[in-house]
């Protein structure tokens, strides 16, 4: 299946903000405030099961997308990415990156919880892009969320949302990224992404996600 052709899930943006009530741009990480706008989610029928193509060119429409940072020795460390050339995301190459996301799928529950289809996800990307040293990711700690991400300023952030989460690991945790030939990564000093040039190499989500970590 291509990848655009791949059934996500989306929101209207006029549902997702309440009719622009709720709208922000950057980061918001006031667990009332952060409540106010997830509650969206909850609502009857409010997500959307749509082609990804279709939903890229809509900006009337959100992409919710978990965006997970991945950290170690209670937040010490933190696993720092760069998408290499060969990738299938060619707007991101080279970039790096401290969050790893993607689009949600719906998943066939009996009884719907927005937070079951976010966790579901949450680890579902985690396991696509990263080798835990644990046997399944149900040894790991729950990633938590700390804040969302919104970016009307370019024409991709137009159409999405991230869900800024964190995931900390226990003391020396070994992590290592699945597909080489794409991604290289590593473990650095979560204060060190703070300072130049590394913070301004950092994709836009990854720089506001600095901020809270």
């Amino acid at each position: 299946m291509k990848k655009l052709d791949e059934m996500i899930l989306a929101i209207d943006r006029s549902v997702l903000f309440n009719e622009e009530k709720l709208a922000f741009q950057g980061l918001k990480t006031d667990p009332f405030e952060i409540l106010d706008i997830t509650s969206t989610f909850r609502k009857d029928k409010a997500l959307k099961v749509v082609r990804r193509g279709d939903a890229e060119e809509d900006q009337t429409m959100k992409q919710p997308i978990p965006y997970v940072v991945v950290t170690r020795n209670q937040g010490s460390e933190t696993f720092l990415y760069k998408r290499l050339n060969k990738g299938n995301e060619t707007r991101l190459h080279d970039q790096l990156s401290i969050g790893v996301g993607g689009h949600m799928n719906h998943i066939d529950i009996s009884s719907y919880a927005w937070e079951d289809t976010l966790r579901y996800n949450m680890l579902k990307e985690l396991d696509e892009e990263l080798y835990f040293e644990v046997g399944t990711l149900n040894d790991i700690p729950k990633p938590r969320v700390i804040g969302l991400i919104n970016d009307d300023k370019n024409e991709v952030g137009k159409v999405h949302i991230g869900i800024l989460a964190v995931l900390d690991l226990p003391y020396d945790f070994k992590v290592e990224v699945r597909e080489t030939d794409k991604l290289e990564g590593y473990w650095v000093r979560t204060d060190c992404l703070r300072d130049s040039p590394l913070f301004e190499s950092l994709e836009t989500w990854s720089q506001y996600a600095v901020e809270v970590i």
